[in-house]
């Protein structure tokens, strides 16, 4: 898990943001002027690739991608209105929210990258094949840690002239050839 990103990364992010991407719509630009120039509320904000299913979400987009240009959502609310939006941040300034941006090249911005955090409310999605390639490794790690314990075990008869640990060891280490 990433470290705790400073409230001055996500103002110089913010300021990166707006300074080389045009936001579809103003209020969105207003919005995230009005949340850098306060720390106190920029100390909640977290930059995530996807805020649904968060409990405060907010949808950003340039111009230059096709999506919405704006959504907020709180709880089971969803409105494409800015004031309502503003509104709530500045009253619930002490609550967290997750801020979502679509501008062309966030995928692969190292300034997007510096302030991006996972979502906690994402739900992990791991399919069969993950699942089959995981245990594949471990398998693969646990007969490789395995077979290196048993040389071990078999340097040490050796060192120890027991013929009889030794032979029982090597039966052992013929299953894994």
């Amino acid at each position: 898990m990433k470290a705790s990103i400073s409230i001055e990364d996500k103002k110089d992010f913010v300021r990166w943001l707006l300074s080389q991407h045009q936001m579809k719509i103003r209020e969105s630009m207003w919005i995230l002027n009005y949340i850098a120039g306060h720390d106190q509320i920029m100390k909640y904000v977290h930059f995530v690739d996807n805020a649904e299913g968060c409990p405060r979400g907010l949808v950003l987009t340039s111009h230059g991608v096709d999506d919405e240009p704006f959504r907020f959502f709180k709880g089971n609310i969803v409105t494409s209105d800015p004031e309502k939006a503003f509104h709530d941040i500045r009253l619930n300034w002490d609550e967290e929210i997750y801020i979502q941006l679509h501008f062309p090249g966030v995928v692969t911005s190292p300034q997007y990258a510096l302030v991006r955090e996972d979502s906690p409310f994402q739900e992990l999605l791991i399919t069969d094949s993950d699942k089959q390639i995981a245990a594949q490794f471990l398998d693969s790690a646990v007969a490789h840690f395995s077979k290196e314990k048993l040389l071990v075990e078999i340097d040490a008869a050796l060192d120890n002239y027991d013929e009889e640990r030794f032979q029982e060891l090597m039966e052992q280490f013929k299953q894994y050839s």
